[in-house]
């Protein structure tokens, strides 16, 4: 039985370096790959506009004569997330072809931003609204039993439909003489 560090993969990395990703994965890109960066911009301009694709960011190696291109995603709400472009070519080629292609988030995508108080962040027309339900409140008393025009109890709402069912009955029943 075969363990990790047996074969032909180079041993564990020592500690510090990058977690999560293996060690035959790392290392310089094909100089073939890393050189279509045209290739890369081309495939993600199979799924997204030419003015969403940013600069360049990095290419790195994901194995042999396989690499992935990232590039600044430059859509509204996206922000700091990467395109990404997977290229690889057969072994004795100079030809680079698309893989795969998408859009990644980064850690600094997925933090919320920071947080704004409330007061700091509000807009004139929800001072406005704010201003207004002040005033109704002030309107209303201490009894929360009392009520404002234009505002109903459930208590009163049953009355009102109850009401409404009676007059009804009555039109009905002036209707048949």
């Amino acid at each position: 039985m075969m363990t990790d560090t047996e074969g032909d993969r180079p041993p564990a990395k020592p500690a510090g370096k990058s977690v999560g990703v293996p060690v035959w994965r790392t290392g310089k890109p094909d100089t073939v790959l890393a050189a279509a960066v045209g290739v890369a911009r081309e495939g993600i301009r199979s799924i997204a506009s030419e003015d969403q694709i940013g600069a360049h960011l990095a290419v790195r190696s994901e194995g042999e004569r396989v690499a992935t291109h990232l590039f600044e995603c430059t859509m509204p709400g996206y922000e700091g997330w990467q395109w990404f472009a997977v290229l690889a070519r057969v072994s004795r080629s100079k030809t680079a072809s698309v893989n795969e292609v998408g859009l990644l988030p980064t850690e600094r995508s997925v933090l919320a931003p920071e947080w704004v108080p409330w007061a700091a962040r509000v807009r004139p027309e929800d001072a406005e609204a704010a201003a207004e339900l002040a005033g109704l409140s002030s309107v209303r008393g201490a009894s929360s039993d009392t009520t404002v025009e234009g505002l109903l109890t459930d208590g009163q709402q049953e009355i009102d439909d109850d009401d409404r069912d009676e007059d009804h009955n009555r039109d009905r029943d002036a209707g048949q003489d």
